[in-house]
């Protein structure tokens, strides 16, 4: 397994289908994961601060599992079988490690909730991977944690409470070339 980081999350240009963008943390790897416009929403959410005026799924999630004095201390990319990742949650309880089988989407937003580790697999990282050098000025429609950091959490929050996955994706797409546009001039 390698340690990775949470990169940023970009949309496909034809099917506007989120993707979650790890990089290895030694080097310029980077794994792209599909997944869902939920899943996006709620990763961004995080990483942009927002609070939500109730709990969200994976923060439900979190809440329950802090409740029975679990702690989640890492996400694994397990396997790409079929097109699809494989992950797995290790949970400390009472000193003890539980594993939990889980989407790859889910691992993740529960991970940038609490923390925890992220690593993945070397298989899935050969076989699956991108390399190329870091550099978020020339990725446009790239969505990562610095890019968030002047949202307003009122406004997102509300956003996010009324926007379909279409309207989701083409807005989160209109900021990166807000952005884009900014450094050009």
């Amino acid at each position: 397994m390698r340690e990775m980081t949470l990169y940023g999350v970009s949309f496909e240009p034809i099917g506007k289908q989120p993707i979650v963008l790890l990089k290895t943390a030694d080097d310029d790897k980077f794994l792209p994961i599909w997944i869902g416009h939920s899943e996006a929403a709620s990763i961004l959410m995080k990483l942009q601060g927002a609070t939500p005026p109730r709990p969200m799924t994976h923060d439900l999630l979190v809440n329950v599992i802090a409740e029975l004095q679990g702690e989640i201390v890492k996400v694994e990319v397990t396997e790409l079988r079929d097109n699809t990742f494989f992950a797995r949650i290790t949970i400390v309880q009472d000193g003890r490690e539980v594993e939990i089988d889980s989407r790859t989407s889910d691992a993740i937003a529960l991970a940038v909730r609490c923390d925890a580790q992220i690593f993945a697999a070397e298989d899935v990282i050969a076989e699956s991977s991108i390399e190329f050098q870091a550099d978020d000025d020339d990725q446009p429609g790239l969505v990562t944690a610095s890019s968030l950091a002047d949202l307003d959490p009122a406004e997102f929050r509300q956003f996010l409470e009324t926007v379909t996955p279409e309207q989701f994706a083409s807005s989160l797409e209109e900021l990166a070339e807000e952005d884009d546009d900014e450094e050009a001039t």
